[in-house]
């Protein structure tokens, strides 16, 4: 029988509320997981997700470890994680969700640990960083996941499908954009998601590259990113709203925008979609997906206590839920379950095999699959995302990608 691995999870902000902690609560709940730590530079974030009334009222009698677990609660402990990671034992699951910069120093510490990887998106900031995990995590035999959760969308696999097999053509033209809500910038975003660090389209658009990559097979070519600067709340500046071009190495472009400023009174929690035109030469081939509204309308008595919530609502039964299924508490649904569920899944796959050799037929498989985001499979998004830090702090200056054998990035 498999050993039944144990999660660290380093970070305790919005997405491990929203999204990753209840996901591994529930493969908990299952059987799939044991143990579940969450360790954050500083104890506040932690003790908030352990008093969070809606995971308690879905997981009632469930619990997590939660690090730091005493002193000051706004007392910073940077390298905390590293000594939670070098006590796990071998052969675990560290799930990496702290600011993009951060990504890079964890994940290599939990490999060179031995521990199977899942992270938020995107992976890192730079090609090499992607391509030193990438060896690192094959050298080892050990899985590293990107959860780039759209991709878990029955909508992304129809179109996948259908693409693939010919039903539109080839892509030519297109249009996405993401804007999350305007109180994103009073929360924790205004102390790391700074015009020195990220953008608007670094960190949400890059969904959406991921996306007609996943869809279509092509490849990015070049990058121009006009980003405008703007102030959060506490004066730190960041690019929050950011218009991107993206050209594919068939000739084809897509416009990615993104920011932080979609209102707070709008119904939706936030904005976004994307449409592809196509063709064949002879005839048109269209792909619209409004990936805000998912035909829900509802009007509430009282004003929900989120953040960002309104009386009157437009909710997604999409992305991430919790029902009542009859048994004790509620069940998480959606794709954003299902892309946590899919990577832990490998990540136990990969714990299952003692050989190395066999482990890293694995990796192969799994890379070629394309389902999960992987360094080998998806470093296109690093590539982008390099492209387009030098592009947004260079007043948004064409960015050429350059693959071969040392993939690049060069002003064009």
């Amino acid at each position: 029988m498999a050993r039944i691995p144990q999660v660290t999870i380093v970070g305790a902000g919005m997405i491990v509320h929203d999204q990753i902690l209840p996901s591994l609560l529930q493969l908990q709940r299952i059987g799939r997981i044991g143990e579940i730590t969450v360790v954050d530079a500083r104890r506040r974030p932690v003790e908030a997700l352990a008093k969070a009334e809606g995971i308690l009222r879905a997981f009632p009698g469930q619990s997590f470890r939660s690090l730091p677990d005493s002193g000051d609660p706004d007392k910073l402990q940077p390298d905390l994680f590293r000594g939670v990671i070098e006590s796990m034992p071998a052969g675990n699951i560290v799930f990496t969700a702290v600011p993009d910069q951060l990504h890079y120093n964890i994940i290599l510490t939990a490999l060179r640990n031995n521990q199977h990887v899942c992270t938020v998106k995107p992976l890192v900031l730079k090609y090499q960083q992607a391509l030193e995990i990438e060896r690192e995590a094959f050298s080892r035999g050990l899985v590293v996941g990107i959860e780039y959760h759209k991709r878990f969308d029955d909508r992304s696999f129809m179109a996948r499908r259908k693409y693939r097999e010919g039903w539109f053509g080839e892509f030519r033209l297109g249009t996405a954009r993401l804007f999350e809500k305007w109180y994103y910038r009073h929360s924790n975003f205004q102390n790391w998601m700074t015009t020195e660090n990220s953008d608007s389209f670094t960190y949400i658009g890059c969904h959406y590259v991921d996306l007609l990559h996943y869809i279509t097979g092509l490849l990015p070519a070049s990058v121009s990113v006009y980003g405008i600067r703007d102030r959060y709340p506490n004066g730190n500046e960041g690019f929050l709203w950011t218009d991107a071009r993206v050209i594919w190495n068939n000739g084809a472009c897509l416009n990615v925008q993104d920011g932080l400023g979609f209102p707070d009174a709008a119904p939706g929690t936030n904005t976004q979609g994307m449409m592809l035109y196509c063709s064949d030469g002879k005839m048109g081939g269209l792909i619209e997906h409004h990936d805000q509204f998912r035909g829900l309308k509802y009007s509430y008595l009282r004003q929900p206590a989120d953040d960002g919530a309104t009386i009157y609502a437009e909710p997604s039964p999409d992305y991430f839920q919790y029902l009542d299924l009859g048994g004790p508490g509620f069940v998480p649904v959606g794709y954003g379950y299902r892309s946590v569920e899919y990577l832990i899944g490998n990540c136990i796959r990969a714990a299952s095999i003692e050989s190395l050799a066999e482990r890293q037929k694995l990796l192969s498989e799994i890379d070629a699959a394309g389902i999960m985001a992987t360094p080998a499979n998806s470093s296109y998004n690093e590539l982008v995302i390099e492209a387009g830090r030098q592009s947004i702090l260079n007043g948004g200056r064409e960015v050429r990608i350059e693959y071969g054998e040392k993939p690049h990035v060069q002003t064009a």
